[in-house]
């Protein structure tokens, strides 16, 4: 079971409260982005498409991102029920900030100099690495150089094939393929040998039902990626969440979130990072 869910009861009992407030007169249906939770709302970004980081299901929004999101605005004073979930993409975290669409962001967001022009980021909460994934039987590809001779998935937008193309293994066969999740039956059937990301995002696709036991992550650690959660430039949540990470590391829940997201797919993940200690 996930740490954290929000369920459609969730969120049907969040509409009906925002309904009974709006017929009283009162303004206390606002977001409130000092973190006091006084009966108000948060609205958190997340993504809706990652299986096991942030995912948007049936029975309500699941994953490690989530979970450490929910915990995050439970330390804040906010309930499940008060929590507004918001798909964040990629390309809009840094805008949606800016706008005040969020109150903060927690969606594989990599700590970056470039991005911290932009916005203000708390943690980091996980130490990711670009990493390859393969089939479970696969004892050809023991080093970043076997993809030399390996058809490696190439997905559209994405550097990280490239990366590894240009740097390590000049000719890997790169296979188009316009999502990751669409690389894995491609790598189930031998169509291409492996996929290239971070090893959370691997290791979360690889922990899905339909995929138990058929792959294994190379544990290469091409890169560094420093999770962080990202808020408004100047914003007083970054110290009241960095306190409510430490909380959450301190408690035991990290590691449960960690192990019930990604259990699985065994993945090989580093102990939770002390707050502002970004690896280069």
């Amino acid at each position: 079971m996930k740490l954290r869910k929000v369920t459609a009861a969730s969120a049907a009992v969040l509409a009906l409260a925002l309904t009974a407030t709006a017929c009283g007169g009162d303004d206390s249906g606002d977001s409130n982005s000092s973190g006091s939770g006084d009966g108000k709302k948060i609205t958190v970004g997340i993504k809706f498409d990652q299986p096991g980081l942030g995912q948007k299901t049936p029975q309500g929004y699941e994953g490690f991102d989530v979970d450490v999101a929910a915990y995050v605005a439970k330390k804040l004073g906010y309930s499940e029920d008060q929590i507004e979930w918001k798909e964040s993409k990629s390309a809009d975290r840094e805008t949606m900030l800016q706008r005040g669409d969020v109150e903060f962001i927690a969606a594989t967001y990599s700590i970056t100099p470039e991005r911290e022009e932009k916005v203000d980021f708390a943690g980091p909460y996980l130490l990711a690495h670009q990493d390859v994934l393969i089939r479970a039987d696969d004892s050809k590809i023991k080093s970043p150089k076997d993809l030399n001779s390996a058809k490696l998935c190439s997905v559209t937008g994405s550097t990280s094939a490239q990366n590894v193309k240009e740097k390590l293994a000049p000719k890997a066969q790169l296979q188009p393929y316009p999502t990751y999740s669409a690389c894995l039956p491609g790598l189930q059937n031998g169509a291409v040998d492996a996929l290239t990301t971070d090893d959370s995002i691997l290791a979360g696709y690889a922990a899905q039902d339909q995929f138990k036991g058929k792959f294994k992550l190379a544990g290469f650690k091409l890169t560094n990626e420093n999770y962080g959660i990202g808020v408004k430039k100047g914003s007083d949540l970054k110290a009241k969440i960095n306190d409510a990470l430490e909380a959450m590391v301190s408690d035991g829940s990290w590691e449960k979130a960690v192990k019930d997201n990604f259990g699985p797919a065994n993945y090989q993940y580093e102990q939770a990072p002390k707050i502002g200690d970004v690896k280069s």
